[in-house]
């Protein structure tokens, strides 16, 4: 949505009590009257299409009890962790960040792991080539000319178009929701595989993103 410059006379009350909203929902004073406007005339603003998407990503991965939810001081931002079963289980990161007012780009998915054990960077950056290897044979079709990434030691960035179809907030949420936990499942699938057996699981890996990914309604 465009934005452009209005002059308003407002009472001083008035404007010091949005101060305080604003500040209390860490947003800028212009940012709190243009969302109070909004709901008020039930106008639908970048603040509350972010606001939809990721209630419903709560709801969706609180559900599988694995993943914690993990408060951002931006409402652009969503974060979510788990703990990956490696010696002494390192912290996955997975944040979210959904662009306000980019018609082209919905946001991005990062995937980081707090650790700095050179073994297990070296095994994440791996498995990320390997999702990414995944993503190109299957979404194709989608990306002929690849996925839209990044992998660098240990951190994995991913792009979220929007889709060709009309779809909802919650729709959105319900997409971003399963991308995550398809990736979660493979990646600690990956780091359970028994080295006897290394290529019978990745093709096991790559069977099950193959079902997962004939079961999304939506994809990014």
């Amino acid at each position: 949505m465009n934005r452009s410059i209005y002059s308003l006379l407002l009472m001083d009350d008035v404007v010091q009590a949005v101060d305080q909203l604003a500040y209390a929902q860490n947003t800028s004073r212009s940012n709190m009257i243009n969302q109070i406007l909004a709901e008020y005339l039930s106008v639908k603003t970048p603040e509350q299409r972010m606001h939809d998407i990721f209630e419903q990503i709560e709801t969706l991965m609180v559900q599988q009890k694995t993943f914690q939810i993990q408060f951002q001081p931006s409402d652009a931002m969503l974060s979510v962790r788990t703990a990956l079963a490696y010696k002494y289980k390192p912290t996955v990161r997975y944040s979210i960040e959904l662009f306000r007012n980019d018609r082209k780009i919905l946001g991005e998915l990062r995937v980081s792991a707090r650790t700095q054990n050179a073994g297990l960077l070296r095994m994440l950056d791996y498995f990320f080539q390997l999702w990414q290897k995944l993503e190109n044979r299957y979404l194709s079709a989608v990306y002929p000319e690849g996925v839209p990434c990044q992998i660098q030691n240990g951190r994995y960035c991913r792009t979220f178009f929007w889709p060709e179809e009309t779809c909802t907030n919650a729709q959105l949420g319900e997409g971003i929701s399963s991308y995550i936990q398809n990736f979660d499942c493979a990646l600690k699938a990956f780091f359970e595989l028994d080295e006897q057996n290394w290529k019978v699981g990745i093709e096991q890996i790559s069977l099950q993103y193959q079902k997962a990914i004939q079961k999304e309604k939506i994809l990014l």
